[in-house]
């Protein structure tokens, strides 16, 4: 059997899935960070990650937005005579069309420049949105549009002697520059253009942070004010999950697989913590194509008639669409060759979404999807589904992909019930199939009674 692979690619800092319990959007909290040039915005903004806590952060940077430049504009930026540092350097048309994007949970490229050549390189970041975007530069508030944006606006009050010595040191290491070069740009765009443009627009901050080095009150401050923003918000999001739908019948867009002696003997056999990894495989291979078979089951078919060698003719049933398989890497994987052999020549697809350590959530990674998915019926798998937080990023995703939530299957061996509410609940419409129904979760959010780690069991791999 083969796997037609027609793919586009997309790397992103975490998707967030966002909506909430009952389908509805959210926006991204956007955090406007403005002060002079090296008077520490970037390490501001990661201490505000930081104590914040939360996932689904990223820090997109001004820099990035530099205008593309003429031929004439290279030369004088090649003599360090070009103003990086006037309003009129930067896309503002771009920024704004961008910010307005994450904030409204879609996907977003990035420009990446590149200071040594002056220069915005061909490819692209793309951002696939974020509980918490902060846009940081020495122009974050020079823009009106812009500034509507942002739920809170921080400016960076460092002394000028401080940022002199900070960017002689950046520019001289991290971007190929020489200490005279350095200075006369200082001198004749730098600090004018701080006293034009920057120190003014201090004015327009909410917070004004001092900063030499360290302001932990002023950062826990921060914090707290966009921790309560949040949690109005409810970004509390697995622990939320875990708690909703107790004591509430199994959703009716749940499809279990019979649980025949066959199964329950199939079952006993991948759960025991004893056995070798070949049964584990081989035997979680077999549930799989059983899972497999009663997913396609599901799907829409139409009755069609065909000719048999006899000479009459046999009225059955076909599958009247285009089906391809998205995988949630890595242990979503294991489900594919089950996938394919019920299903020829099927495309796949690929999202990587892994817990943070730190924060129990779900972060989005990587993304490869086959093109016009619109057309597709999706069989999206998992091995295992605890509170649904991956399931549920990884389902709205296919929809901001265009896919129809009808036209999504949801398919994993073993889901705890917590999982399957989250699921179902968000996204009534999906269909949900798998071999058992574990009753709960643990305080690690680890099915009861479950399976363990399925993806290390199955490949034969450990993660630390």
């Amino acid at each position: 059997m083969s796997k037609k692979r027609e793919n586009s690619v997309c790397y992103t800092a975490g998707r967030p899935p966002w909506y909430n319990s009952h389908g509805q959007m959210t926006n991204a909290f956007l955090i406007g960070i403005c002060g002079g040039s090296a008077s520490g915005k970037t390490t501001v903004a990661k201490k505000i990650i930081e104590e914040l806590g939360v996932p689904w952060v990223v820090i997109i940077s001004l820099d990035s937005f530099y205008k593309v430049l003429t031929p004439e504009q290279h030369e004088q930026a090649e003599r360090a005579e070009y103003n990086f540092d006037h309003a009129d350097a930067f896309d503002w048309a771009l920024a704004c069309k961008t910010l307005r994007k994450l904030k409204e949970g879609k996907n977003a490229k990035i420009p990446i420049y590149d200071f040594s050549t002056h220069s915005r390189l061909e490819k692209e970041k793309t951002v696939y949105g974020a509980n918490v975007v902060i846009f940081e530069g020495i122009m974050t508030f020079a823009d009106p549009e812009l500034l509507k944006l942002f739920d809170i606006k921080v400016f960076v009050d460092t002394d000028s002697d401080i940022r002199l010595a900070r960017r002689l040191r950046r520019d001289i290491s991290e971007r190929g520059r020489d200490i005279t070069s350095v200075l006369k740009q200082y001198d004749k765009f730098v600090k004018p253009m701080f006293e034009k443009f920057i120190a003014p627009s201090m004015k327009d901050a909410d917070i004004v942070v001092p900063w030499e080095g360290t302001n932990n009150v002023a950062i826990d401050l921060i914090v707290k004010h966009i921790s309560n923003q949040l949690e109005k918000r409810g970004f509390n999001f697995r622990s939320e999950l875990i708690s909703n739908h107790v004591g509430e019948p199994l959703p009716a867009n749940l499809h279990e697989v019979e649980n025949t002696p066959q199964v329950r003997g199939l079952q006993a056999i991948i759960r025991d913590i004893n056995a070798d990894r070949d049964d584990f495989v081989f035997y979680s291979k077999r549930l799989m194509r059983i899972l497999m078979e009663k997913t396609m089951s599901l799907l829409p078919f139409e009755p069609c008639e065909v000719d048999t060698p006899s000479e009459r003719r046999y009225t059955g049933m076909r599958f009247g669409g285009d089906i391809c398989g998205v995988s949630i890497l890595r242990a979503g994987e294991a489900l594919e060759e089950a996938l394919v052999s019920v299903c020829k020549d099927v495309k796949i697809g690929k999202i990587l979404i892994q817990t943070n350590k730190n924060t129990t959530e779900p972060e989005l990674h990587y993304l490869r999807l086959p093109r016009n998915m619109s057309k597709y019926q999706v069989i999206l798998m998992d091995a295992t589904v605890a509170t649904g937080a991956a399931a549920l990023m990884a389902i709205r995703i296919l929809l901001d992909h265009d896919v129809k939530e009808e036209n999504i299957t949801f398919v994993s061996l073993i889901m705890a019930r917590p999982g399957v509410y989250t699921i179902a609940s968000a996204f009534p419409k999906v269909r949900i199939v798998t071999a058992s129904v574990d009753p709960d979760t643990n305080e690690k959010f680890h099915i009861i009674p479950g399976i363990g780690n399925f993806g290390n069991r199955f490949f034969g791999t450990e993660i630390e």
